[in-house]
């Protein structure tokens, strides 16, 4: 991977990086399992005795409402090796917790969030394109942008010459 950098004065710099991702980071990956469909009332101590049953549990971490404190109905597991990932998967996917068929499989490497970037305006702009950009007090961007329509759109204000009734 190179990153290329721009200089006035010199021209182009190019500076070379190390890959992103080593081995030992896809291994580690690869022991982590998404649990899904969580009743509200499980907790990490629950998840924990359950999984020791496929093998030695490195991690439970219960996600919650960063507001409330309630689970979100969703766990992540960490086994000691991929082995028993596969062992807690296979045993555990559609086993049933609390009258619920849990939804069990190996962890996606969590997606990069970035906040705006690019497109939209202010108070009743828009937005569009970039996946950014936003209405009044809105940071948070997302597809397409603000979160009030374009010119004559839903939502939003007519402007240059258009009238919306």
């Amino acid at each position: 991977m190179c990153i290329y950098a721009a200089s006035p004065v010199q021209g182009w710099w190019i500076f070379a990086s190390p890959l992103p991702h080593s081995k030992g980071e896809n291994v580690e990956m690869e022991t982590k399992i998404y649990v899904g469909n969580l009743s509200y009332d499980t907790t990490e101590d629950d998840l924990r005795t359950l999984f020791a049953q496929a093998g030695t549990v490195a991690s439970v971490a219960l996600i919650k409402d960063r507001d409330t404190g309630q689970s979100k109905g969703f766990a992540f597991v960490e086994m000691s090796n991929q082995s028993e990932a596969e062992k807690a998967i296979q045993t555990f996917n559609g086993y049933t917790l609390s009258n619920r068929p849990l939804k069990v499989n190996l962890a996606r490497p969590r997606e990069e969030r970035s906040f705006g970037g690019g497109g939209g305006g202010g108070y009743n702009r828009g937005g569009g394109g970039g996946g950014g950009g936003g209405g009044y007090g809105d940071r948070r961007g997302g597809p397409g942008g603000g979160n009030r329509g374009g010119p004559g759109g839903p939502g939003g204000k007519a402007r240059g010459g258009q009238r919306r009734y």
